[in-house]
């Protein structure tokens, strides 16, 4: 890694360490506004995906949005139109709002969404989408005028996000004692967490890449984790691992 991307990585768990001070989930807002503004982030929201017979102001858990745009999203129910909503139940990645695709010609309702959050200032985003194992289905999104989205920033500005998500669900409803991981396997997490591929961790450890990547999987199932990151994310928030 490059000595900036080394300074995203201290940057991103100096984050997740003050989060684990917090206990209330408006204070971890904050701390993400702080932190995420370096970015270039504004605004967040973060919030479930609701079916065809709930309304998403019943879902939100948190937000930090313009209240005039809040109200319009709501009122005229544009999560009914929105593609990055629609590209959320689509993936399990995190994505910029730019690759959530419509047809401003066919889709004149999602046109009028993306417009009308650009003209609150929101016309850059980043979005993690939750899909939990049970059918939960959320989203953390992000936004500002002009950010800061490269290969470099990306992977921290994911782990932040993923452990802020995480850290404002155990605050709003802690929960359920998980599965302790073994030693390889934590093992292996901490150097995911350094930033390390399967390949590095592998020649780190002594052992084949299949081999690591078993225990990335095994640790990612004990603890209801979707991927590396979120599983990384978990591990850290429950003193499983430490950076």
């Amino acid at each position: 890694m490059t000595g900036r991307s080394v300074d995203y990585a201290k940057d991103a768990f100096a984050f997740i360490e003050e989060l684990d001070l917090l206990t209330a989930a408006q204070a971890v807002i904050d701390a993400m506004e702080r932190s995420f503004s370096r970015f270039g982030f504004e605004n967040f929201i973060v919030t479930g995906l609701p079916h065809p017979d709930q309304r998403i102001e019943t879902l939100v858990l948190l937000k930090k949005w313009p209240m005039e745009w809040y109200l319009l999203y709501t009122g005229r129910s544009y999560d009914r139109f929105d593609p990055v909503i629609r590209l959320c139940r689509q993936t399990v990645q995190p994505f910029e709002w730019s690759e959530a695709s419509y047809d401003p010609a066919t889709e004149p309702r999602a046109a009028e969404v993306m417009n009308g959050a650009g003209a609150f200032g929101m016309r850059e985003g980043f979005c993690l989408p939750i899909h939990g194992l049970n059918g939960y289905e959320a989203c953390l999104s992000m936004s500002g005028p002009q950010l800061d989205l490269t290969p470099q920033t990306k992977p921290a500005i994911h782990l932040m996000a993923m452990y802020a998500f995480e850290r404002i669900r155990q605050i709003l409803a802690p929960p359920h004692h998980t599965n302790p991981l073994t030693a390889r396997e934590r093992e292996a997490l901490c150097w995911a967490a350094a930033g390390k591929s399967a390949l590095d961790t592998s020649i780190i450890m002594g052992v084949t890449e299949r081999t690591i990547t078993a225990h990335i999987a095994n640790a990612c199932h004990k603890l209801g984790a979707l991927n590396k990151t979120h599983a990384v994310a978990r591990a850290l928030q429950h003193r499983l691992i430490r950076p």
